[in-house]
């Protein structure tokens, strides 16, 4: 049986480096789940790996579209599977790494068949944000679904938007409506993850931020603002430039704002992850020889 190592964890935590380091020792390639990593435009908001990391071993689904494109999780599954076994003719084992729980689940599970957006829906939902702003849509989504109202980056509208359109369409919670269906593939999976104390985590994602800035970070943000209301910006890190450009925000108070959604995103994830039952978990410290060990006592 062919096999998958999925490395998971919080933003900022390794997993990119990780990947790179199991990927050159078993000679295969990467599939990135990362779905804010897949827009062309914005590697540096998204922590994108650098053309030096991209050169050392294949990478796919890093970049490959434009923030103008829609890109849909379904899509997305359909595309990963058929390179999926398109690479499996070459190698016995791939990678996939990314902080993007629900697409990691896509290719590992698979995905239910979700109704399309439901128009009335949409248009009461979006003039709801457009004259009172997020708050309602939070606090709907939190008396719909609490569960996943822990999990989701409340700060997207259009994830709100969307788990609120499937409860009312479905009439059950969005949390069950994406539940695993545990599709039978043709691969087994080792799901490996980098751990390490909270405090830690939080550190590297502020620092993370501000390596963000000397980056460039506001320029990239700043060719983007024709594009401001596509979908694959609406999440942390250009939502918060954005408002700083409207002259909303100073860039400190937006900065800090940044780190607090990135720390609020981080805390999703460990939420999520703590649910999970088959994934062996590293040290983020020691990750490369410890994964490397595990690998070898699974004769991988």
């Amino acid at each position: 049986m062919k096999k998958i190592i999925s490395i998971v964890g919080t933003t900022g935590i390794g997993k990119t480096a990780l990947a790179i380091a199991l990927a050159k020792h078993l000679q295969t390639e990467i599939i990135s789940c990362d779905s804010r990593q897949f827009f062309r435009e914005m590697p540096i908001g998204t922590a994108a790996p650098t053309p030096q990391e991209l050169s050392e071993v294949p990478h796919h689904f890093i970049g490959h579209l434009s923030v103008a494109q829609d890109y849909s999780i379904g899509q997305y599954e359909r595309d990963a599977l058929k390179k999926i076994n398109s690479l499996f003719h070459q190698h016995d084992n791939l990678v996939l790494v990314g902080g993007s729980m629900m697409y990691e689940n896509a290719v590992i599970h698979g995905l239910h068949d979700l109704p399309p957006a439901d128009h009335n829906n949409q248009t009461h939902l979006r003039r709801l944000l457009e004259e009172e702003g997020i708050e309602p849509l939070q606090k709907l989504l939190l008396e719909l679904d609490p569960e996943y109202y822990l999990k989701v980056d409340a700060a997207n509208p259009r994830r709100l938007l969307r788990a609120i359109d499937i409860i009312w369409q479905t009439g059950k919670p969005y949390t069950e409506n994406i539940a695993p269906v545990r599709v039978q593939r043709n691969f087994d999976v080792i799901r490996i993850g980098l751990r390490a104390p909270r405090e830690i985590i939080y550190d590297r994602i502020n620092r993370r931020v501000d390596m963000m800035l000397e980056n460039g970070l506001l320029a990239e943000v700043e060719a983007l603002l024709p594009f401001r209301d596509r979908t694959a910006l609406q999440t942390v890190g250009y939502n918060e430039m954005f408002r700083y450009l409207d002259k909303e925000w100073t860039l400190d108070f937006a900065v800090e704002e940044m780190k607090k959604n990135s720390r609020r995103f981080a805390k999703r994830q460990l939420t999520w992850y703590r649910k999970e039952h088959d994934i062996h978990w590293v040290n983020y410290e020691n990750s490369v020889q410890e994964s490397l060990s595990l690998v070898q006592s699974l004769n991988i």
